[in-house]
């Protein structure tokens, strides 16, 4: 099978391409518009494999995606490509709008003039999978989970887009015959992670002896998935999921904000001990998220029972891979860390930009 990514070169999509090349014989071709979140490096493993290409293309950009489907005229269409990161749409709601909305309109129309174009046969086997996000579901209480029919309840300028282009893609699936498939994940975690989220930030800053954030109480839950655990997910469900039909994929791994990084510190006091004290004495609590959501939690029921996929990896087990990574890639982080993003506060609640 022909596999176009889009986003791709970000932390999610870089794990489904690496798994693409080096797990299986489909051939794959990343589209990514290259952002501060999208980074080459993190495709470096299998980018000299003759089965990967690469496209430099803003999903807004209609005519680009045209030519990059009709150059490489793939079997499925996995839609990565999104602004994803919560305090960025505090702070800048525009870019969010942008690609998660309008980009997804625009590679939807693309996709479904590419798609009439096809024979029956391979209009059979084609699909548009679109990867999305749990925070489309709002925030739960102390109890209950994510369902695939739980009603919509986004809180976040963030989520709020992510719910738009869910809406669009089954819109198009039902209206125009688009062969759509949807995913809503938990909160991954793994190698390759871009360093303003919560795992990755608290690893460096505690290996850089900076001050571990943790907003309000840090009691906010969130229920982890291992990015690897991700990718294989998506790629069953990309080819074998029944067409119109939505897969919550979830870790089964609940676990409160400040139980991860007390995880993290003592993972990184027996890996990198610091002499000056335990890890855990970086932690500072931090007035609290904007209309921060108190838990998710995500019954991934559906995707074990019918498509037989469950994640391999505990939370100590993938965590502690993490933490290893991290030890082991300074390169790829340390880049990052000296240019696009160095650790400052995002999503502080100040008026927001385009």
């Amino acid at each position: 099978m022909k596999f176009l990514v889009t986003g791709g070169a970000g932390f999610i999509g870089s794990a489904v391409v690496r798994k693409i090349i080096t797990q299986t014989e489909h051939s794959v071709c990343v589209l990514d518009k290259l952002t501060y979140a999208g980074n080459l490096a993190s495709l470096a493993p299998v980018c000299e494999n003759s089965r990967f290409a690469f496209a430099k293309v803003d999903i807004v950009d209609s005519a680009s995606v045209r030519a990059v489907l009709d150059r490489f005229r793939p079997d499925v269409v996995m839609h990565l490509a999104a602004e994803s990161h919560v305090d960025r749409s505090i702070d800048g709601p525009g870019a969010f709008i942008e690609t998660n909305i309008v980009g997804t309109f625009h590679l939807l129309q693309e996709t479904l003039r590419f798609f009439r174009g096809l024979s029956e046969a391979r209009k059979g086997a084609f699909r548009f999978h679109h990867v999305s996000t749990d925070e489309v579901y709002g925030s739960l209480g102390g109890d209950g989970y994510f369902r695939e029919h739980t009603p919509y309840a986004p809180n976040s300028p963030y989520s709020a887009s992510k719910a738009s282009s869910d809406h669009l893609v089954r819109a198009w699936g039902h209206t125009y015959g688009l062969p759509v498939v949807v995913t809503n994940c938990s909160n991954n975690y793994g190698p390759y992670h871009f360093p303003e989220k919560l795992i990755p930030l608290m690893i460096l800053n505690a290996l850089e002896g900076k001050p571990l954030p943790i907003y309000g109480d840090g009691m906010n839950v969130r229920d982890w998935l291992y990015v690897d655990d991700h990718a294989d997910a998506l790629l069953t469900v990309a080819s074998r999921g029944t067409v119109g039909e939505t897969y919550n994929i979830g870790g089964h791994n609940e676990w409160p904000n400040v139980k991860v990084v007390r995880r993290i510190c003592a993972i990184l006091d027996e890996l990198r001990p610091n002499p000056t004290g335990p890890h855990e004495r970086l932690i500072t609590f931090v007035a609290d998220r904007p209309g921060h959501d108190a838990r998710y939690a995500i019954d991934a029921t559906k995707i074990r029972d019918e498509l037989g996929w469950a994640p391999k990896e505990t939370f100590d087990t993938g965590l502690r891979r993490t933490v290893e990574w991290y030890l082991a890639n300074p390169t790829w982080w340390r880049d990052i860390r000296s240019g696009v993003y160095r650790g400052q506060r995002l999503g502080v609640g100040a008026e927001a930009t385009a």
